[in-house]
């Protein structure tokens, strides 16, 4: 690891004991904050985030905002009944063609919420506290030089303590080691849970797929360098786990993300265009069957450039 990164580590790691409520709200002053919870078909754990984050945040978070990303459930009338400012995906800057992903529901959060400061929490957590919060506005509110914090967590699977993120770890962090070794301090670059200035999120561009956190992390690092990012261990997470077919397309666009990043950068002489097409295999009772799939990923501008 590099040395400055491994500074890096010692002066931007935090603990999420770190960043009790009574100190935040002391250091609050005028700041607004606002979270925002992208959901689709998230009804049995959305109410209980929005809830648990009312009650026990209240005097800390202004607006709560729930991006329904398309439910074919109740889950937004679940947030709702919660307490949630809900807002369907699609209506939100309708003039748009809509894009698909969970990159264009936080995207176009940027455009339904007022706070100065705004916290992203996935929806379908099965064991969230709001610890998490807090813990990531703690470097937020406390140091004005950071822009970016991005909790990091142990990810149990099936009972075990460690062996979710299979993804960030077959995929993402090889990638993040051979091309940006300076952002390897990350312990979870693909985190669904983090949190950022406004000054800073309306000025970078979202991938509208699974890469929009790899893609953030990118390029809120090449807008204001490593010592502007920061991570705080929230201590576990759990969520419903999803298939290695799922997966796979999900790893698919994490690599178009990191190949569209190496070509902006200037890190890569692309000698041809990426195939978006993953085949995958499926058995039948008469053999293999391939099933192919888009993993494309769209790309939004820095909404400060969008004119509402």
């Amino acid at each position: 690891m590099l040395p400055e990164v491994e500074a890096w580590l010692r002066s931007r790691t935090s603990s999420v004991a770190d960043w009790p409520l009574d100190a935040l709200l002391e250091r609050k002053g005028g700041t607004t904050i606002s979270v925002v919870l992208p959901a689709r078909d998230e009804r049995e754990t959305v109410g209980e985030i929005v809830g648990m984050i009312r009650r026990e945040l209240h005097a800390l978070v202004d607006e709560i905002v729930v991006i329904d990303s398309r439910s074919t459930d109740d889950t937004a009338a679940v947030a709702g009944r919660a307490g949630a400012a809900v807002h369907a995906q699609d209506e939100i800057l309708p003039d748009l063609k809509p894009l698909d992903g969970k990159g264009e529901a936080l995207w176009k959060s940027l455009a339904v919420t007022s706070g100065d400061l705004l916290t992203f929490i996935d929806a379908d957590l099965r064991d969230f506290r709001a610890s998490m919060v807090t813990g990531l506005l703690g470097p937020l509110l406390s140091d004005p030089s950071v822009v970016y914090v991005k909790g990091s967590y142990d990810r149990p699977l099936l009972g075990a303590p460690t062996g979710g993120g299979r993804v960030t770890e077959l995929v993402a962090r090889p990638l993040i080691n051979l091309h940006w070794p300076e952002l390897a301090g990350f312990v979870q670059p693909l985190a669904g849970e983090y949190a950022g200035r406004r000054s800073a999120l309306e000025r970078v561009p979202f991938l509208t797929g699974y890469g929009v956190e790899l893609g953030l992390l990118l390029d809120l690092h090449d807008l204001a360098g490593l010592d502007a990012l920061a991570q705080v261990d929230l201590g576990s997470r759990e969520h419903s786990h999803q298939s290695t077919e799922a997966l796979g397309g999900m790893a698919g666009q994490i690599m178009l993300a990191a190949w569209s990043r190496l070509e902006r950068q200037g890190k890569m002489i692309p000698m041809h265009e990426p195939s978006v097409r993953l085949a995958q295999f499926h058995r039948t009772e008469v053999g293999h069957q391939v099933r192919t799939r888009n993993v494309s990923v769209g790309e939004r501008p820095p909404m400060i450039t969008v004119t509402t």
